[in-house]
């Protein structure tokens, strides 16, 4: 598989969408050889869809067209070169992914085809088991059903340890350790903004543009920080080896 889960698509230092991390996703592209990108759109809810495959297209040098531009969005899968999804609300975007029968055609698609996925916020919570660890609100009547599972870990993107004055709610730290502690089998991987897993082949890679790390949160065991993704490898069997 090749994978591409980034925590955000913009930053304040680095113009474009996806600009923090655009050698990343060309290098990707070029090696792949893809020429059209098909992005989905469906995460966001307060601006155009056209002009988010505009902004892409203009940020990367790559063609890009969205998903609602088709007839029959499961052909568009079958046949995209390359599957980009948007950040927006997590909720909206599973939803919509279920109600177009999408869900088993991407999984096909990136894993028995090799087509490249690159998804940031919304869409890298969709490539995990479940939207259970999104920091969404759920503005539709959506049910808790399967994401895509391509990466089998939970992650929650925009990852946030900072405190915030005069916030009395509970931080994200807590947040994500009652998740941990209703699913105690499950871990976690929090992503800080400017920060990404690439998955290639056999290897899994953990980057960040600003040198920040990540975090594992799992039930009963110390929260820790990491700058490489060795310890992934250990979670699970199902996570390709360094």
């Amino acid at each position: 598989m090749e994978l591409l889960l980034l925590s955000n698509g913009k930053t304040t230092e680095h113009p474009g969408l996806l600009g923090w991390a655009r050698d990343r996703v060309q290098t990707l592209l070029a090696r792949k050889q893809v020429k059209r990108i098909l992005l989905i759109p469906y995460a966001v809810i307060r601006s155009d869809w056209d002009a988010r495959a505009q902004d892409l297209a203009e940020s990367l040098g790559v063609e890009t067209i969205s998903i609602h531009q088709f007839d029959d969005p499961v052909a568009a899968i079958n046949q995209a070169d390359a599957i980009f999804i948007s950040g927006g609300n997590t909720w909206r975007l599973n939803q919509l992914l279920h109600e177009y029968g999408l869900v088993v055609p991407i999984q096909r698609a990136v894993r028995e085809r090799g087509v490249p996925y690159v998804g940031w916020s919304a869409g890298c919570n969709v490539a995990t088991p479940s939207i259970r660890t999104t920091n969404d609100m759920p503005v539709c009547s959506a049910a808790v059903l399967p994401a895509l599972g391509l990466f089998p870990l939970q992650i929650n993107p925009h990852y946030l340890d900072a405190s915030i004055s005069g916030h009395m709610g509970e931080t994200r730290d807590e947040r994500l350790a009652e998740f941990c502690a209703i699913n105690p089998s499950e871990s976690v991987v929090a992503l800080r903004e400017a920060s990404l897993l690439q998955i290639s082949g056999e290897t899994v890679e953990y980057w960040s543009v600003r040198g920040e790390g990540f975090k594992i949160f799992k039930h009963g065991e110390t929260i820790q920080e990491y700058e490489d993704a060795a310890p992934l490898a250990a979670l699970t069997p199902f996570i390709p080896k360094l």
